[in-house]
């Protein structure tokens, strides 16, 4: 597909979602939604569609947003691990020191007949603060950053008019998003007890005070992408 088109497909989706629920850490809770993905949805023959997708995403720490996703319609499995860096197969203790490059990040592998990449987003800009630099409440370090890595031009160019939307609306015109856009190079899945984490450890102490606190924003949210029990 042309760059063109890619532009084209780009700002038509971009053109489907509202600004008035945007939201983002401290700013009120919600996030752009989409009208309906069924419409274009509707008008790819279904036995071309994919019936897998991946995404990945590092918003802080992964015990976090992989809580977040795990319980998101659609999503079918979150692995946490490591990316954007320079240092070959790096452990948890080489990425702590900041040195390697890399962020803690996750694969979403998810079912895009069931949601979407631009909710995949939608979900990420409302449940994580994407305008401080290098840092997620106490969790700072160029690990702990806000990107979104990309595998093709069609999701940087949805990933970059979403940012766009984002910056011109009134929560973020004062607070523009710090999120950066990288290509997605080699993904490192973390150490097994990083698994799952929050749902193996529920009462641990970080837990706890932290990703609870997002796991309840996500379903407070986003109640119409939660998964029923």
């Amino acid at each position: 597909m042309s760059s063109v088109g890619l532009v084209a497909i780009c700002l038509s989706v971009a053109g489907l979602y509202s600004l008035a629920s945007v939201a983002a850490p401290p700013a009120s809770e919600g996030g752009l939604t989409p009208t309906s993905s069924s419409t274009s949805a509707a008008t790819v023959n279904e036995s071309s569609a994919p019936t897998k997708a991946v995404a990945t995403l590092a918003g802080g720490c992964f015990w976090c947003t992989e809580a977040v996703y795990e319980r998101m319609i659609g999503v079918e499995d979150v692995v946490s691990g490591y990316t954007g860096g320079q240092v070959p197969n790096p452990n948890y203790q080489m990425v702590l020191t900041g040195q390697t490059g890399h962020a803690e990040a996750i694969q979403i592998h998810y079912d895009p007949s069931k949601t979407s990449y631009e909710e995949i987003l939608e979900v990420f800009f409302g449940t994580h603060d994407p305008t401080t630099l290098n840092r997620q409440g106490a969790d700072v370090g160029t690990q702990y950053r806000s990107a979104i890595f990309y595998q093709n031009e069609q999701e940087k160019l949805l990933a970059e008019a979403y940012i766009k939307q984002l910056n011109e609306s009134p929560e973020f015109r004062r607070r523009p998003i710090v999120t950066t856009l990288e290509p997605l190079k080699e993904f490192y899945p973390a150490e097994e007890y990083h698994q799952d984490y929050f749902r193996k450890n529920p009462n641990a102490g970080y837990c706890q005070m932290v990703v609870r606190a997002k796991v309840n924003k996500f379903q407070r949210s986003f109640q119409d992408k939660v998964k029923k029990d």
